[in-house]
């Protein structure tokens, strides 16, 4: 079955309960005190560069400990922008971000990002470093400044790396030169090194999107057990809805930088589909398998 289909299937079904398909002015007239409960919070954050593009209009969220939430939408829409801005990587130009009620500036980033750590789309390895001194990576937040220039790293730090190279299945593989493994197995390092921050959060971003169909399967079946058993809360930006539907608790879809989706898989139908992936010059007709094909 195509995979449009499989969610066609609930095109002639009312949304399910807690699912919202909206404008931008709906979620930016909102008070900020409707998103303040959860373990990240975003009220009115939002991006807006120098020449004016917007790549993420304010918006007003709120993700709870735990769970597992994929956020998709076409290329552009804003969905690398928002994970950036939620670890610190990018500064919001309005609103402001919370995680776990601590609000996200220049004098907390450090902290903030040991508890937020980031699963990249290509890897973000040194390829001539052995997986194991990779993962070790992941411990640097906790050294010194002199620690983590000269590579410094304790026993319970190896400790930890050994131990997180384990949960991903690469023990065997822990000396071995990152570029001398799979595209899989980089993006389970990759995984390895966010276990080893201890994080509260891990944020992925399109982490299969360089991945054959198996090793796609491995790392989000992977990132959803992590979630489930820790209790570290997963987002998680992917083009694959198939795959959004099949781990996601909840699916958040942007498109133009704005916030147009919120809601559980079963919800995600012709209607959402077509305001997520909706294209200026795509005309919008009973089947939005154009705009995905965009996508």
């Amino acid at each position: 079955m195509p995979l449009i289909e499989l969610h066609m299937l609930n095109s002639g079904k009312k949304h399910a309960a807690g699912a919202r398909v909206f404008s931008a002015p709906e979620m930016t007239g909102g008070a900020a005190e409707r998103h303040s409960a959860g373990l990240i919070v975003l009220c009115g954050a939002g991006k807006r560069y120098g020449n004016g593009c917007h790549g993420l209009r304010p918006t007003s969220l709120s993700i709870a400990k735990g769970s597992f939430v994929a956020v998709i939408g076409p290329s552009g829409a804003g969905k690398s922008t928002m994970l950036r801005l939620i670890n610190g990587l990018e500064a919001a130009s309005c609103g402001q971000i919370r995680i776990d009620d601590e609000t996200l500036g220049p004098r907390n980033l450090r902290r903030i990002r040991s508890r937020v750590a980031m699963v990249f789309q290509h890897f973000n390895l040194v390829n001539r470093l052995s997986a194991m001194t990779n993962v070790l990576t992941g411990r640097l937040a906790y050294r010194s400044w002199l620690g983590s220039v000269l590579y410094l790293f304790r026993e319970e730090d190896m400790a930890i790396a050994h131990e997180s190279l384990a949960r991903v299945g690469l023990i065997d593989k822990a000396w071995e030169r990152a570029d001398q493994l799979s595209g899989g197995q980089q993006q389970r390092v990759g995984i390895a090194r966010a276990l080893a921050q201890r994080p509260e959060v891990i944020l992925a971003d399109e982490p299969v999107a360089s991945l054959d169909p198996v090793a796609s399967e491995e790392v989000l079946s992977l990132l959803h057990q992590i979630c489930k058993q820790d209790g570290i809360t997963v987002v998680v930006n992917l083009h694959q809805i198939e795959l959004a539907c099949r781990y996601a608790d909840r699916i958040l879809g942007l498109n133009g930088g704005e916030l147009v989706f919120d809601g559980p898989a079963e919800a995600l139908n012709e209607q959402a589909l077509k305001s997520i992936y909706h294209r200026d010059g795509v005309v919008a007709d009973a089947n939005p398998e154009l705009a995905l094909a965009h996508a």
